[in-house]
């Protein structure tokens, strides 16, 4: 037996990872792993063959509400324009229409409609209006699942975005930086920091000490993370039947490939970009740096690392420009459109842009078998915005898309309208529930949010 392999009552454990020179690369679920007489047991505990897993993605300066919101409700939906992405997972989510972010309103604080409203899409929580350390929102949902259920994982949760985080200075009208930048927020005085850089993404994920001021040392001496577990493969290898050897060979490919193109991206000439606005390592090209960041939130699910995961697609507020599409202006900037159809037509390329990101981390997620189903079968994976139309700043009938089956306690495949001004909070809380943390209010929460089975 080496060092990373465990075995529990004659099966390898799931908790067995494999290691070497400060590096530990967890295993996605073998049928090794597996009892031979139970399935199914507690998803979020983690005695189950398949553990549920949720995801929070948040996109920012809110959508072009006609070419995102399906005409009718139901099954049988028209699919919109900016949707039109997720055709072939149509059967995977679910569009919620009619969902509200009351406290990403100003009720009573003026100005800083960006920065409340990612502060409160996760929390429900108003955020304090203040540019110093003295900042307050609320805890997040994603972390009232990590306090419950992060020890059954290496990481109790996972941050990650597209834009580096900035936690300084006046962002939005007398509101700190830290909220336009931060989904996440273990208690009301604690952001938890997004990471935008893969490398350092990576290293949390697969590296003993991530903190380990020899990291870039010890990367440099080494071709590659799975140079550092060859031996404890090999030895697993011998132990697995076919269908198992398959997949951890299938596995361990896609780690190195992962890992390659991520050293490929950090070599690539960068583009130029104001000053600031672009750190190393970080890759040049915007679609590359997506779906990277999409591939190691999916190793991070397959593995077991962590159950539960933020991704902020850009911070709010952002004036990211995405000539990829079309589009030079900044983001932030054409959204008060003023109704002007030509810019309108560059929200809805942006929106449309970012959909076929999410498409892509669908179509990664459904491609990993997992218990009887796939990957995307077990999650929970939300997306959307606290805020509707970016002109008007608008925080009722949200975009929201809720994809993934949640162990099959959601019903996927129909647009569900609720009431105007039903809270956006009541859809966590009900995810929560189906998580195994059910939790009795959350922020401005009402109660569980019907319809989702």
């Amino acid at each position: 037996m080496t060092r990373g392999i465990q075995f529990e009552s004659g099966r390898i454990s799931r908790r067995t990872v494999l290691r070497g020179l400060g590096t530990v690369v967890a295993l996605p679920t073998l049928n090794a792993m597996l009892p031979r007489t139970s399935r199914g047991e507690d998803a979020a505990t983690g005695s189950a063959a398949s553990p549920r897993r949720m995801a929070f993605i948040y996109v920012p300066n809110g959508m072009h509400m006609q070419a995102w919101t399906p005409s009718e409700e139901g099954p049988d939906y028209p699919i919109t324009p900016i949707l039109a992405p997720l055709c072939q997972h149509r059967d995977d989510l679910l569009v919620l229409s009619g969902l509200a972010c009351d406290k990403a309103r100003p009720n009573g604080d003026g100005a800083g409609d960006h920065a409340r409203a990612s502060s409160a899409f996760l929390t429900g929580a108003q955020a304090r209006k203040t540019a110093g350390a003295n900042f307050r929102s609320g805890v997040s949902a994603d972390q009232i699942a990590a306090m419950r259920t992060g020890e059954s994982t290496r990481l109790a949760s996972l941050e990650v975005g597209i834009e580096q985080f900035r936690g300084t200075g006046n962002c939005d009208s007398g509101y700190s930086c830290v909220y336009e930048h931060t989904l996440a927020w273990r208690d009301p005085t604690t952001p938890l920091p997004t990471e935008a850089n893969p490398q350092l993404i990576f290293d949390r994920l697969f590296s003993d000490r991530p903190n380990d001021p020899d990291r870039l040392k010890r990367g440099r001496l080494r071709a590659s993370v799975l140079d550092a577990v060859l031996e404890d493969a090999d030895t697993l290898q011998r132990s697995l039947g076919g269908s198992d050897k398959q997949k951890l060979d299938q596995y361990l490919t896609s780690v190195r490939d992962l890992e390659q193109r991520i050293a490929r991206a950090e070599k690539l000439p960068p583009i130029e970009l104001p000053e600031g606005t672009k750190r190393p390592g970080e890759p040049a090209e915007l679609t590359e740096h997506f779906r990277l960041v999409c591939d190691l939130l999916v190793l991070a699910f397959q593995t077991d690392v962590t159950r539960i995961a933020t991704f902020m697609f850009g911070r709010e507020g952002s004036d990211r420009s995405y000539p990829m599409v079309g589009v030079n202006e900044g983001h932030h900037s054409i959204t008060h459109h003023q109704r002007k159809a030509e810019l309108q037509a560059k929200i809805q390329k942006i929106n449309t842009y970012h959909i076929e990101q999410f498409a892509y981390l669908l179509d990664r997620l459904k491609s990993v078998p997992d218990g009887e189903g796939t990957l995307l079968d077990q999650c929970m994976i939300a997306y959307g915005s606290a805020i509707a139309d970016g002109d008007a700043h608008a925080h009722e009938d949200l975009p929201v898309l809720l994809a993934g089956r949640g162990g099959g306690t959601i019903d996927t495949g129909r647009h569900v309208r609720y009431a105007r001004n039903t809270p956006l909070n009541n859809l966590w809380l009900s995810m929560l529930e189906r998580f195994g943390c059910p939790t009795p209010r959350l922020g401005d929460s009402t109660g569980l949010l019907d319809r989702l089975s």
